[in-house]
């Protein structure tokens, strides 16, 4: 075999690894809420139900607040592969604490689990962004290997509601964290095989990966990194915010397992999204994918808001026909605009940083911790009045829109970065 056969080799390994590892940041990430929701049922006042069951969500993204720069300098130290491994171990150890939760019967162990699994996922998404990037090449290739990852992430998303819901049945009423063990057991294994498979697998270190590197200037220094991490911040909010207010919206009117199952359209149509914006992305640039999707996502949560319980849709769930409002349906569709955004305002925000590019990752995962703040504000006025709540999402994306328009333009070219 020719020395770049095995340089082909090495990078299709390796891209499939990190296609794994984008699958399990969904999987960690979307399974913090309904499990928190179980735990929130057990609090009589409603809305305090509402509020302690995000709380999970909060800690799970907290921990992106506080690893987001650690996680950017430790992959800068050791490399790609040691920090996935130490990633994977860490969300090894958080699904355990979870479901020691349920042992214990306290809330503030699950919590801990929250925090770990956190960790976890922060040091996965700084190792499988820009290394995918960066094996695409950068760019519209970037951005679509990215997004064909994405779509992994997506199934991933759209599975762990609907899987939880099946399990817990349609109502929460009375269920403990012990009625989710069988996916918390699922997802240790998962974690356990994942690591020895990664373990084994030879990684495509990026040149000068591990190294001690000298660094003139702070990441800082790039207007459109800085404004991207900003732009991230509330993106992710509105990810998570959109489907699990949507669950919270429709439970009184299907119950959960019927909700969960229909949130969880939502991450097929991220999933679908992901794969059209993969088929064309080497073609649309990143801005051009953000600026028409963030204008649609707007126009489809502005009309569920004005629709409220006025027209009703027909929907099946489960193998019958249910009535809901159709304003749930057009927030379902929220996921087909949602879906490209992530991977788009990533490239967009790195685009240019050459040997800057793993400590900007650190940066941009320092603030997902938007996942946790925006859906608990969110939730709070969720507690009151579900799709007014949407106001929040909607003033996000907007942000969003100007960042994809102005924000993102590179005007530091200048700075030397070699």
């Amino acid at each position: 075999m020719s020395q770049q056969q095995q340089n082909n080799s090495l990078r299709i390994m390796t891209i499939v690894a990190m296609m794994f590892l984008y699958a399990m940041i969904s999987f960690v990430t979307n399974l913090a809420a309904p499990v928190g929701k179980i735990w929130g049922a057990s609090f009589d006042d409603p809305a305090q139900a509402e509020k302690m069951g995000m709380l999970g969500n909060l800690f799970n993204f907290l921990a992106y607040l506080i690893m987001g720069i650690p996680a950017g300098n430790f992959l800068s130290k050791n490399g790609y592969k040691k920090t996935a491994l130490t990633a994977i171990f860490l969300g090894f150890l958080g699904i355990t604490v979870q479901w020691m939760s349920g042992v214990f019967n306290s809330f503030y162990v699950y919590l801990a689990g929250a925090l770990l699994g956190g960790f976890c996922v922060c040091m996965l998404n700084t190792v499988v962004n820009p290394m995918l990037n960066l094996l695409g090449g950068g760019g519209n290739r970037g951005n679509q290997l990215n997004l064909v990852g994405g779509t992994l992430n997506s199934l991933s998303g759209a599975l762990t509601p609907m899987l939880v819901g099946m399990i817990v049945g349609e109502s929460l009423a009375g269920k403990e964290i012990d009625d989710v063990n069988v996916v918390l057991y699922i997802a240790m294994a998962v974690f356990a095989i994942l690591y020895l498979v990664i373990r084994l697998t030879p990684i495509a270190e990026p040149e000068g990966a591990g190294q001690e590197v000298t660094y003139e200037r702070t990441p800082w220094s790039f207007r459109h990194l800085t404004l991207g991490v900003i732009a991230i911040f509330f993106y992710v909010g509105v990810e998570i915010g959109i489907p699990a207010t949507l669950i919270s919206y429709l439970t009184p009117k299907v119950g959960f397992a019927a909700a969960g199952l229909i949130a969880g359209r939502y991450w097929i149509l991220m999933l679908i999204g992901r794969f059209i914006g993969s088929a064309i992305g080497g073609k649309v640039s990143s801005r051009t994918m953000v600026i028409c999707v963030a204008s649609a996502a707007i126009a489809l949560m502005v009309a569920a808001m004005l629709l409220g319980d006025s027209v009703m849709s027909k929907t099946i769930v489960q193998g019958a026909v249910t009535e809901i409002p159709l304003a749930a349906t057009l927030i379902v569709l929220c996921g087909l605009c949602t879906s490209v955004m992530w991977t788009s305002i990533f490239n967009m925000a790195t685009e240019g940083l050459g040997k800057y590019t793993a400590k900007a990752s650190g940066i941009f995962m320092m603030m997902v911790f938007g996942g946790g703040v925006v859906p608990q504000i969110q939730s709070m006025i969720a507690a009151h009045d579900c799709l007014l709540s949407y106001i929040v999402p909607v003033i996000s994306v907007a942000l969003i829109l100007c960042y994809a328009i102005w924000g993102s333009k590179n005007v530091n070219k200048d700075i030397k970065i070699d």
